[in-house]
């Protein structure tokens, strides 16, 4: 690769790190190309992707990032799995993936500040994803209104069923 093309591949990388919301940081060590080919069509299918990095450019494109404390994690063959949405989305493929195929091994994970374990990514994995926690709230504000708006439409329509009966009683009395 000519410098030209690493400066661009380095500044890239920067860009990504540093807007990403959750960087994952895996081995691949003996996934065959139609594992990874898999594994990048199910983050994709999540909103995340992934890629597989030289070590010394991501080391620099670290350094341009502010996120240094990743540097240790590129030790060996290292894949990147990144996203700009929701951080647990990718944590829940990489792991469900790795029960399945024992590959990819996980280093750890950044996200939102954060470097999170091996063991903490899985932990986190089994958390509901931000879109389940919030049709979560939704359910639970929705259902008490929803209970309230049925007893209000009850109350109303006992009501208009008296004041039915009410001006039947006046209407025989006055004829």
């Amino acid at each position: 690769m000519v410098r030209s093309e690493k400066e661009a591949v380095v500044g890239a990388l920067a860009d990504v790190f540093s807007s990403a919301n959750g960087i994952y940081l895996t081995d691949f060590t003996g996934m065959d190309v139609t594992s990874l080919t898999e594994l990048r069509r199910q983050l994709k299918a999540s909103s995340a992707s992934y890629r597989i990095v030289k070590n010394t450019l991501a080391r620099l494109a670290l350094d341009r990032s502010g996120k240094e404390t990743l540097k240790e994690f590129f030790q060996g063959p290292t894949g990147v799995a990144v996203t700009f949405e929701d951080e647990v989305v990718p944590a829940k493929v990489l792991v469900d993936f790795a029960k399945e195929t024992e590959r990819p091994k996980l280093k750890g994970a950044f996200i939102e500040g954060r470097l999170f374990t091996p063991e903490e990514v899985t932990a986190l994995a089994a958390l509901p994803s931000k879109n389940e926690l919030l049709v979560g709230v939704v359910r639970g504000i929705q259902t008490p209104l929803s209970g309230l708006v049925g007893c209000l439409s009850g109350m109303f329509r006992n009501l208009a069923g008296v004041l039915r009966a009410v001006a039947e009683c006046k209407g025989r009395e006055a004829g």
